[in-house]
């Protein structure tokens, strides 16, 4: 009986160190064993929250500078508040259509105005109120997860030598080989670097037609922000049940059914 072919793994090097998200980690263990699952009306809640913030603090700036912008033009105040408000009513349709997008699963707006779009701005913006709450893993969990709804959405095929699949190094020695025997199925090259920024460089070098990431969701975030304007992307977040770059696991029937739908 012959044995299901395990791909090959490629290690890339370059100038930003995989897990430098996690640099202020104290050793403890982290919350629930480093599993984040959480539900994507978590990632609507907060980037409601992320937007208000937002449009907060910049009519607070108009507010403190109106009497200096009226020194220059006595309209101009009110030509900004305006315009303040004309973009808040702007950001607020198109929340509201992305919500619809994803209860839906159509893909009610483009690629350029959403998951490979402003979305990705959002992500970050989110993340960072999340951050100051301690909430950030869970709000990135779930918005990984919303990512990933729009993307799948557009049904894209490719061919076995136009996907990529990246790794971290940090996954279990089980995880590492479920992931080599799944590639190693359909054909699908692995790579796996020991220092970060690794996307754009071999998105550079491969020009794959499309990606299936995996990596904790601090650094899938911060990947999908690098990468996702540039070449379409699934991201795969992982459990972290020894910390931070040890031993991490992810769910293998998931990242064999992303594959598949991309190259079958």
């Amino acid at each position: 009986m012959s044995e299901t072919p395990r791909a090959q793994l490629i290690h890339i090097d370059v100038d930003r160190r995989l897990g430098h998200e996690w640099d202020e980690w104290d050793g403890r263990p982290l919350p629930n064993k480093g599993d984040y699952d959480s539900s994507p009306v978590l990632f609507f809640a907060w980037s409601a929250a992320a937007l208000f913030v937002g449009v907060g603090v910049v009519a607070l700036g108009l507010f403190l500078l109106g009497p200096r912008v009226a020194s220059i033009h006595r309209l101009l105040p009110e030509i900004l508040w305006v315009g303040l408000a004309a973009a808040a009513v702007a950001l607020l349709v198109w929340w509201a259509v992305l919500l619809l997008s994803y209860k839906t699963g159509r893909a009610l707006l483009p690629e350029r105005l959403a998951e490979r779009g402003p979305f990705l701005r959002l992500m970050r913006l989110t993340s960072r109120v999340a951050e100051r709450f301690g909430r950030r893993d869970w709000v990135e969990n779930a918005a990984v997860k919303v990512y990933n709804a729009l993307a799948l959405v557009r049904g894209r095929k490719v061919g076995k030598g136009e996907l990529l699949l990246l790794i971290p190094r940090c996954l279990s020695k089980e995880t590492l080989d479920g992931v080599l025997g799944i590639a190693g199925k359909y054909g699908v090259p692995v790579f796996v670097a020991t220092r970060g920024q690794l996307a754009r460089r071999v998105i550079r070098e491969r020009r794959p037609r499309a990606v299936v990431a995996v990596a904790c969701e601090r650094d899938m975030v911060s990947g999908l922000h690098d990468v996702a304007g540039k070449v379409p992307v699934l991201g795969l977040t992982m459990t972290l049940p020894s910390g931070p770059c040890k031993d991490a696991r992810l769910n293998l029937a998931q990242l064999e059914d992303w594959v598949r739908a991309y190259v079958v």
